[in-house]
């Protein structure tokens, strides 16, 4: 079988509500490309109705593949659904889809060359926010100083949940993800500077979700513990088992 172009791996974890939403609105800018692409579906750890509404849309539509990940954690649905998709490049996105659809263009050939990774950005120059509070705005650039201070310095937005990943680039980097959580992309990313790879920030249209399941302060202090946990592993060479 000929491998898709594009494979969009949207983890779901409770996500009844948005998911057919979502789906809805990613197989609908599908239908209009020319390209072959595929939707990776991974649910973890949810206590609804989100992988029984995943399979529905899956009787629907042939190109779409529903997981269940056992273990509970972003990062562990990401890299599942990373590694089983099987597309040249693989693209992460968000069940809240705060970020259009259409905007995906932006990230693949003819518009965007010469790039091993592709991640959505909120600051970088073009970028637009909408309807984010300001609380909001400036607890995550805080967040986003930190991370540039203590582990990657210059990117301006490692947390935007839509980034993507040529297919060789991908597997060889979440082979290596030992974070399960949200901060499994820091890490993702740190992997990818210690190899040299052409990391690119792509400005977006961003929509801020009320139902957001991101907890600032929880979700910052984790970040933290992850950014040391990271340096530890490098300091113990766990990075070092591949090229």
């Amino acid at each position: 079988m000929t491998s898709p172009l594009l494979s969009i791996i949207i983890p779901a974890h409770n996500e009844e509500i948005r998911l057919p939403r979502a789906l809805r609105q990613v197989f609908a800018f599908l239908e209009k490309q020319t390209y072959s692409a595929e939707v990776v579906i991974v649910e973890n750890g949810s206590s609804d109705r989100t992988f029984e509404m995943a399979h529905e849309f899956e009787a629907r539509h042939a190109n779409l593949i529903v997981i269940h990940e056992a273990q509970a954690g972003k990062g562990n649905a990401v890299r599942r659904g990373i590694l089983e998709a099987h597309g040249e490049y693989r693209f992460i996105c968000d069940a809240d889809l705060s970020m259009p659809i259409n905007e995906l263009e932006k990230f693949l050939p003819p518009v965007l060359n010469d790039f091993d990774i592709a991640i959505a950005s909120r600051e970088a120059p073009g970028a637009v926010r909408y309807n984010e509070p300001a609380y909001r705005h400036w607890g995550g650039r805080a967040i986003n100083l930190a991370i540039r201070l203590l582990i990657l310095p210059g990117l301006n937005d490692t947390q935007c949940g839509f980034k993507c990943f040529r297919a060789e680039t991908a597997e060889k980097l979440f082979s290596q993800q030992t974070l399960t959580g949200w901060s499994f992309d820091i890490e993702i990313l740190y992997l990818a500077r210690r190899k040299h790879l052409r990391i690119k920030e792509i400005p977006v249209q961003w929509y801020f979700d009320a139902d957001s399941k991101v907890r600032a302060v929880r979700d910052a202090l984790r970040m933290l513990s992850d950014i040391f946990r990271i340096h530890l592993h490098a300091l113990r060479g766990k990075y070092d088992l591949k090229p």
